[in-house]
């Protein structure tokens, strides 16, 4: 029976002695956030897979997240922040600086290895802050591509600005951190040209495979009275400007010309869900478009993405596009743009086809897979094993590699602190 040793030795020299397959270690993670559930996006997505998947390798890992006005049961070592409402987007909250300082002076008697920022706002501040307190080097991902978003958010100002100030805002904060972390070979090459200098890696988000292996979708057709074999799109994901869901039901708008029974159901809210609505109600598509509004990821969602034909996306500002991962999980054709993130996945139309953002190719390539039955199946069936090369697991490996690397340069540039670590083993 082996025997697990505690061994202390300085924090550079044990991650030397992990590079080199002498020792096993245990990191010690921080990370800091200004979006976490109940807030349903991308980012909170991946923060949760990343964790669930390092805490199975062993790995410790403590978020630092806003408390929200209902949050419910947390999860171990999460931290959670009092917050205020943020009056650019009434689903975030921001954290409140006060709480945020005392809790970072608590966290520094702790011995964190690694401090990783996920979002650019508060959290940023405070982590860049926070990492200098403990000694530690910081890393951040580039979740969102501000440069296509901000405009939606300041419609007052100037696009030209926005997209300026974004660029200058990017620059500054990636070259503040010890290591970037980006989605898609697409953002890289965006922060590149910016004038991003740090250490890159591209590590998608993975997919927890076992989580979508099953779903109802005769049930959840039968729950909103639609017809089993009434033709259906899918859209999955925040209702926001920058996702492009207006032109997606101007694409229904095309399709039912040809096909007057073809739906669209949009699972999902946003603060862009009462211009789609409008859109909706303007162009007499009421009883063709369904909004559902979120739901629960672990069942609803799963039927919700069954119970389509196709699952359609237009994103211009996705930095990956995981939702598109989740339904070829499932076996549902993809029908998608391919633009910053979506174009990585994409890219083989393995499990989907590519379309234009344009509405007359969209909807003809639309209206192609809705009549065909057996090109769907043949697309479900090569989205399911596609998607086995972006698994949870195969992603969180790369990413504590990249996290090694970074701390054992940071180490060696003198910045480290020592502490006790464990070994495995």
């Amino acid at each position: 029976m082996g025997v697990k040793a505690v061994v202390t030795i300085p924090s550079t020299l044990r991650h030397i002695l992990s590079a080199r397959g002498l020792a096993e270690v245990v990191l010690k993670i921080l990370m800091i956030s200004d979006v976490y559930f109940p807030r349903i996006n991308g980012v909170s997505t991946s923060i949760a897979t990343f964790r669930r998947e390092l805490e199975a390798m062993g790995h410790e890992v403590t978020l630092i997240a806003p408390a929200y006005p209902v949050t419910g049961v947390d999860e171990p070592r999460v931290i959670r922040v009092p917050s205020r409402y943020l009056w650019l987007d009434p689903e975030d909250r921001m954290m409140r600086r006060g709480p945020l300082m005392d809790i970072a002076r608590r966290l520094s008697r702790e011995a964190f290895d690694l401090l990783h920022i996920q979002t650019p706002f508060v959290a940023h501040y405070a982590g860049a802050r926070l990492a200098d307190l403990l000694g530690i080097p910081r890393v951040e991902s580039y979740h969102t591509f501000f440069e296509e978003y901000l405009f939606h958010y300041l419609p007052f100002l100037p696009r030209p600005m926005t997209r300026a100030a974004a660029r200058v805002f990017s620059r500054r904060q990636c070259n503040n951190v010890d290591g970037v972390i980006v989605p898609s070979a697409a953002m890289m090459e965006v922060l590149r040209a910016y004038g991003v200098d740090t250490r890159e890696e591209i590590i998608p988000t993975g997919i927890e495979l076992g989580d979508f292996h099953t779903g109802d979708g005769t049930a959840f057709r039968r729950r909103l009275g639609i017809a089993e074999d009434q033709p259906a799109l899918i859209h999955v994901g925040r209702i926001a400007f920058e996702k492009n869901v207006d032109f997606l039901v101007r694409v229904l708008h095309r399709v039912r010309r040809a096909m007057p029974e073809a739906i669209l159901i949009i699972a999902g809210e946003g603060p862009a869900l009462r211009h789609v609505r409008h859109l909706t109600h303007k162009l007499g598509l009421e009883a063709n478009v369904r909004f559902v509004g979120y739901l629960d990821r672990r069942h609803e969602l799963l039927d919700c993405y069954q119970a389509g034909d196709a699952f359609v996306f237009a994103s211009r500002t996705e930095t990956q596009g995981l939702v598109l991962l989740e339904a070829m999980a499932l076996g549902v054709p993809v029908l998608s743009t391919a633009v910053m993130g979506t174009r990585d996945i994409m890219a083989s139309e393995r499990g989907g086809i590519i379309a234009e953002e344009d509405e007359t190719d969209f909807a003809d390539k639309a209206l192609r897979i809705l009549s065909d039955r057996e090109l769907r199946r043949r697309l479900g069936r090569e989205g399911r094993a596609y998607v086995r090369e972006w698994s949870a697991d195969a992603m969180a490996s790369k990413l504590v590699g990249f996290y090694e690397r970074v701390i054992a340069g940071h180490g060696l540039s003198g910045a480290a602190t020592a502490h006790s670590p464990v070994k495995r083993g």
